[in-house]
C-alpha cells in the first residue's frame, strides 16, 4: 500500500507539533498540511483527495463535528480532543478512532494501525448477506463451505457460522468468478481449502462432500487453478 496522505486540523500549536512528531514516526503516513481553521480545512478537503484526517473538535471557523457533517468527500478520521463528550457523535459519523488528549505515541500508533487494517479489509473480496435482520459482511477467503439447511443456507467460516435465507442461486451470483463454487444441490465449497479431490467427491476440513454430475465438468476445469 502506498503512503496515506494525511492532514492535521488542530489550533493548539503544541498539540499540532506533537502530532507532526508522531506522524513522522509512522512511515506509512505522509503529512501534506496542517490547518487551524475548520472552514479553510473544509475548502482544502473539497478540492483534494486525502486519505486520513487528524481532527480536533474545538477549532476556528466551524467545529470538527460540523466539518465532518458538511464534508462530501470520503476520508478516514481520527479525532484528537480533550473533550470526551463528543465521542458518541464522532462514532455516529463513522470516525475510526477517538483520542483523548493528552495521549502517547503508543495510543496514537494503535489508532493508525486500526485505520490501516480497515483500509486493508476494504480491498479484500467480500459479499454481504442478510442474517437475523442485519447485514453480515463476509470475506470470501474466509468461507470454507456453504450447506443447505431447509429454507436456510449455513455459511461455514474459519471462526464462525452464519445462517441466511439467501438462496443458492443468489449466493452463486454473489460469488461468481471466485473460488467458492457449487458442487451439489446442497453444497458450495471454497476450492482454496480443499484437501483432496476425485471425480465423485472432495475432502475439505476433514469432511467429505459429494460432487453431483451436474457440476462435475465445471469443477474439473477449475481443479488445476485452485487444487494442487
Amino acid at each position: 500500500m502506498s503512503k496515506l496522505e494525511c492532514i492535521i486540523i488542530e489550533d493548539e500549536p503544541l498539540a499540532a507539533s506533537r502530532m507532526k512528531e508522531f506522524i513522522s514516526k509512522r512511515p506509512e503516513l505522509n503529512l501534506v498540511g496542517t490547518y487551524v481553521d475548520g472552514i479553510e480545512a473544509l475548502s482544502y478537503l473539497s478540492k483534494r483527495e486525502i486519505d486520513l484526517v487528524f481532527l480536533d473538535i474545538n477549532i476556528g471557523g466551524i467545529s470538527g463535528i460540523e466539518l465532518l457533517e458538511k464534508s462530501k468527500k470520503k476520508f478516514r478520521v481520527i479525532i484528537t480532543t480533550a473533550y470526551p463528550e463528543y465521542a458518541l457523535k464522532g462514532y455516529e459519523l463513522n470516525v475510526d478512532d477517538y483520542l483523548l488528549k493528552p495521549f502517547q505515541f503508543v495510543r496514537f500508533s494503535a489508532a493508525v494501525d486500526r485505520v490501516l487494517e480497515r483500509l486493508n479489509d476494504s480491498v479484500k473480496p467480500s459479499i454481504s448477506v442478510k442474517s437475523e435482520n442485519r447485514l453480515e459482511r463476509i470475506f470470501i477467503n474466509e468461507i470454507l463451505f456453504i450447506e443447505g439447511m431447509d429454507d436456510y443456507r449455513r455459511i461455514h467460516l474459519k471462526d464462525k457460522r452464519i445462517m441466511t435465507l439467501a438462496t443458492f442461486r443468489q449466493l452463486e451470483e454473489m460469488l461468481q468468478g471466485s473460488s467458492v463454487i457449487r458442487i451439489h444441490r446442497s453444497y458450495m465449497v471454497n476450492l482454496q481449502w480443499v484437501n483432496s479431490f476425485s471425480k465423485q467427491e472432495l475432502q475439505l476440513n476433514n469432511r467429505v462432500f459429494p460432487i453431483s454430475e451436474t457440476y462435475s465438468e465445471s469443477l474439473q476445469l477449475l481443479r488445476d487453478k485452485y487444487i494442487s
